[in-house]
């Protein structure tokens, strides 16, 4: 099958042709219909990402179609599915308690096990993945990946937002934008926070209640006059010291941060502002992925239209165009996410 290899960190995916894969007892393997190209990736492509070595098949965020089924396999030749980041085991006391994220045991395929950056991808314990609706394009799907999943559960999940209360998302790259458009969905007031004016412009196109330029002075107070007091939950969606402050300065006393961003590699630890965690009685949630049991009710609300997703792609590219889609992360990116949709070119 065709692939897209990290051979060396920074430098451009090689594109080879590699053995098709195994299927596992406990999985199926699936055709690949479409896969997101990742912030996740570009740690793992820039060498920040711990686990991702040389030799990978990245890819994470993807849905594809049964072409072969193992033995204990739920699922069967020809359904279309969707599939977590992170693949739990099922029987361990995070997993029986329906925290699924956490599992000691999850494997982790775009990581550390072959991604989708292929036209097929094993997918062992498949009891984590679900149906796709068919209602559902690939390309949404695919654009669902971990940043449209990671989002619903940050919110529904891990802070409980509530209609009528003040969202604040501090990045609106892909997890960021669909963190303000849910939050819409779900009836709060929404504040985006970014350095790249069209990205402001464009989340307001989409809905948002109002935006800040990071660039023109104090984040937190901008929100706070904004909010008249600050936002009840704020969502930080890069991963560096900077935002997280601003996410949780930006709050009103009892408010709730949401550490979305991924700190890895030179961020995995940063200085932050605990006098305002402490004076301020605020909580912070560290979340991961979405326990596959809540699929449903994020495909429910894609599929009855509560919520469009669509605005989040933004460009659907080749396979041998997710190289420069994972350079493109070394500064300001454009509005929207990238989704592989030709595994042949």
């Amino acid at each position: 099958m065709r692939a897209a290899v990290l051979r060396a960190y920074n430098e451009d995916l090689s594109l080879e042709t590699v053995a098709d894969p195994v299927c596992p007892k406990d999985g199926v393997v699936l055709k690949v219909e479409a896969c997101g190209v990742c912030r996740s990736d570009w740690h793992g492509w820039t060498g920040e990402h711990p686990r991702v070595k040389p030799g990978q098949i990245q890819g994470h965020e993807y849905c594809g179609t049964v072409v072969e089924a193992g033995p204990s396999a739920r699922y069967k030749i020809g359904d279309r599915l969707i599939a977590p980041f992170i693949l739990a085991c099922g029987s361990c006391p995070s997993c029986q308690s329906g925290h699924q994220p956490t599992c000691p045991n999850q494997r982790l395929p775009g990581f550390v096990e072959p991604g989708a950056f292929a036209e097929y991808i094993p997918v062992p314990l498949d009891h984590n993945l679900a149906l796709l609706p068919d209602s559902i394009s690939p390309k949404i799907a695919a654009g669902l990946g971990c940043r449209v999943t990671t989002s619903w559960h940050a919110l529904t999940g891990r802070a409980a937002l509530q209609a009528g209360e003040w969202l604040a998302v501090h990045g609106t790259g892909g997890v960021g934008l669909s963190a303000m458009l849910l939050g819409r969905t779900l009836g709060a007031h929404v504040i985006v926070v970014d350095i790249v004016q069209e990205k402001l412009d464009h989340a307001m196109s989409l809905g948002a209640t109002a935006a800040v330029n990071a660039t023109d002075g104090n984040v937190a107070q901008a929100i706070k006059d904004i909010t008249g007091g600050g936002a009840h939950v704020s969502v930080e969606a890069l991963g560096i010291a900077q935002t997280a402050n601003a996410s949780i300065e930006c709050l009103r006393p009892m408010g709730r941060h949401v550490q979305v961003g991924m700190p890895v590699g030179h961020t995995a630890r940063m200085e932050i502002n605990m006098s305002a965690v402490y004076q301020g009685n605020l909580a912070l949630y560290g979340t991961r992925g979405m326990p596959p049991w809540r699929y449903p009710s994020l495909l429910g609300l894609i599929e009855r239209g509560d919520v469009d997703m669509a605005p989040l792609v933004a460009r659907e590219i080749p396979l041998s165009g997710a190289s420069d889609e994972l350079r493109a992360f070394n500064g300001p990116m454009p509005p929207g996410v990238a989704v592989i949709t030709d595994f042949q070119n």
